[in-house]
């Protein structure tokens, strides 16, 4: 798409530091990071989101978000990382293209806020899952 930054950026279009590619991803490192190394994985071909995203393509970023994490933790010695990714403005997507943050954590460090974990009854949670599971 000539009008979307990160598939300028995944072509190498728009300079960036690249810490992995392949055929599919280009991995670089986020500009405003929320530690140090910081990386989001996109891939060469534009998705707007997951949801849009083939089986295949979502495996082979997992497996190299798992490399870089491991990588950030041996590189730097943090101590675990997270895998964020969002889908849609309500849920804090604000560039258009599928995208994965790999991002590294030290213990302790509330780098990431944590939703507010709720308590819903065993009848809740029946009918929530039947109304997904409809959905499917």
């Amino acid at each position: 798409m000539d009008f979307c930054i990160f598939c300028k950026i995944a072509a190498g279009e728009i300079p960036s530091v690249t810490v992995y590619e392949d055929e599919q991803l280009r991995a670089i490192l986020d500009l405003g990071p929320a530690a140090k190394g910081h990386t989001l994985i996109l891939p060469k071909a534009h998705y707007k989101d997951v949801t849009e995203a083939p089986a295949e393509l979502l495996g082979h970023m997992m497996q190299t978000a798992a490399r870089i994490g491991a990588a950030q933790m041996k590189a730097f010695g943090y101590d675990g990382f997270n895998l964020v990714q969002n889908n849609g403005e309500a849920a804090g997507q604000s560039v258009f293209h599928l995208h994965l943050h790999v991002i590294p954590r030290r213990t302790g460090d509330r780098a990431l806020g944590l939703w507010k974990p709720g308590s819903p009854t065993q009848e809740e949670l029946n009918e929530t899952g039947e109304m997904i599971k409809a959905a499917l």
